[in-house]
């Protein structure tokens, strides 16, 4: 269930960190962060995408509320949700990669699914 992990944070600061993370997934395809925030990521890129799917106006503008840049949005509209038009689910995949060196902290890479 998205939103059970409380990552450290107060509740604003954790809605702003997810929404940008979410926000600059769907812009690049691909992103690199520790394991629990790209399991919340991954449970809430998974509804934006779902939400594309739909493509109604309401559901842009749901996804507009989420998503802090317009074009991101348009491209969740236009190029990635008619991508899994198909599929009921599993848009995207997590590879853990290791420690990181500063802190020992577990990587991992969310990408989308091809």
């Amino acid at each position: 269930m998205p939103g059970t992990r409380k990552l450290n944070l107060p509740t604003d600061q954790r809605k702003a960190l997810l929404r940008g993370l979410v926000t600059n997934f769907l812009k690049t395809g691909k992103i690199k962060t520790t394991v629990t925030r790209a399991k919340e990521t991954q449970a809430l890129a998974e509804k934006m995408i779902t939400l594309g799917k739909k493509n109604t106006l309401a559901s842009r503008r749901q996804a507009l509320a989420f998503i802090n840049e317009e074009d991101v949005v348009t491209k969740l509209f236009s190029e990635i949700a008619p991508k899994y038009a198909e599929r009921n689910g599993g848009y995207t995949t997590i590879a853990k990669l290791g420690p990181r060196r500063g802190d020992a902290a577990e990587m991992a890479i969310l990408a989308l699914v091809d």
